[in-house]
């Protein structure tokens, strides 16, 4: 089969790679036909890491996956050949203290898709995931549905990390897909009151299209003193999902007493400062986001129930043999891209 593999720092080829086989009882192999190109690709693409984690050369990346069932298992009973899937792409042992702990998102030894040292990703034609990690697309539901699933279900995942915000003022720090899940999934809460910042206009006009979603570009204003303006009393909710200390700081700075400050984003950095007076006087409760727990169906779900509208989020499409030029477009951010799909 074809992988389309990392070679280099921005250097990418379509390279042919043995087939994967069932290997158990559980497993089902997927014929690849969408890709969502992910921030944490591009960090592999630019940079070569995340953090600790080191690609080794050549390596497949791509996590945001959908497609076709075409062999299963003995033991598989929720998918068969045929069926259209969602992939959810983390696969954990369900046997180490974080699995028991509910969680598995922290697993001791998970292997994620497209995760240097867990698993190759899913920029291939063909993949072997677990029957747990299958979800079928019933009732309307397309493979783009399938494949925007993974990071909704952040957005989704992250919502529920600050809590009942139903009645919350809240801010969203950085447009990208993950801040637009987040977006999406407060929306479906009903909350009123969302600010919503990024450094691209374009992006700005999508998330301006949403009802009751104030936008600001911190190129063009203070933001801090944009929104503390119009909320003098302060934000009750701050998601950073730009992965940038400017960021950060305004979080701390826009939000109550009391207030809590949701870290989504991946930086480019291996370290971040809070103010210490600051949070410490607000007593500002801060939540580190690792992706998801348990999302992915109430993502599907939620789509499936018109509660979630992702028309908006997809704004260009590659074909597989042109992956490289999709990742270029990303990672400069160009074009207006909020969504860059891979069709197979």
């Amino acid at each position: 089969m074809k992988a389309m593999m990392l070679t280099g720092i921005r250097q990418m080829e379509m390279k042919e790679v043995p087939d994967p086989v069932i290997s158990n009882q559980m497993d089902v192999k997927i014929r690849i036909s969408v890709v969502g190109v992910c921030g944490s690709d591009i960090h592999y693409y630019t940079r070569g890491n995340i953090g600790s984690q080191v690609v080794r050369y050549p390596f497949t990346v791509g996590h945001e996956g959908a497609g076709v069932v075409v062999e299963t298992g003995s033991g598989v009973k929720r998918v068969k050949p045929g069926d259209s899937v969602a992939i959810e792409p983390a696969i954990s042992c369900h046997e180490c203290d974080q699995c028991l702990a509910g969680r598995p998102h922290t697993c001791r030894k998970l292997r994620f898709l497209g995760c240097p040292g867990q698993a190759e990703g899913c920029l291939s034609e063909y993949i072997v995931m677990p029957e747990e990690s299958c979800f079928p697309l019933t009732g309307g539901l397309t493979k783009d549905h399938g494949s925007i699933s993974e990071p909704l279900s952040i957005g989704i995942y992250s919502v529920k990390k600050a809590g009942d915000i139903r009645r919350a003022r809240i801010a969203i720090l950085g447009f990208g897909p993950i801040g637009m899940s987040v977006l999406l999934a407060a929306k479906a809460q009903s909350v009123k009151n969302i600010y919503v910042t990024d450094k691209i206009d374009e992006r700005l006009v999508i998330a301006g299209k949403e009802s009751m979603t104030f936008t600001g570009n911190p190129l063009k204003k203070n933001i801090a003193e944009w929104i503390k303006k119009e909320e003098p009393l302060g934000l009750d909710a701050v998601f950073e999902c730009c992965g940038q200390q400017e960021a950060l700081d305004q979080a701390v700075d826009i939000l109550k007493p009391g207030g809590k400050l949701i870290v989504v984003g991946i930086p480019e950095t291996d370290r971040w400062t809070l103010g210490a007076d600051s949070t410490r006087r607000k007593e500002i409760s801060v939540f580190f986001v690792r992706r998801e727990v348990d999302c992915v169906g109430p993502a599907l779900e939620m789509m499936k129930e018109g509660k979630i509208n992702i028309s908006s989020m997809i704004t260009h499409r590659f074909p597989f043999v042109l992956t490289k030029e999709a990742f270029d477009l990303v990672a400069g951010y160009s074009n207006g891209v909020m969504k860059a799909m891979i069709d197979f």
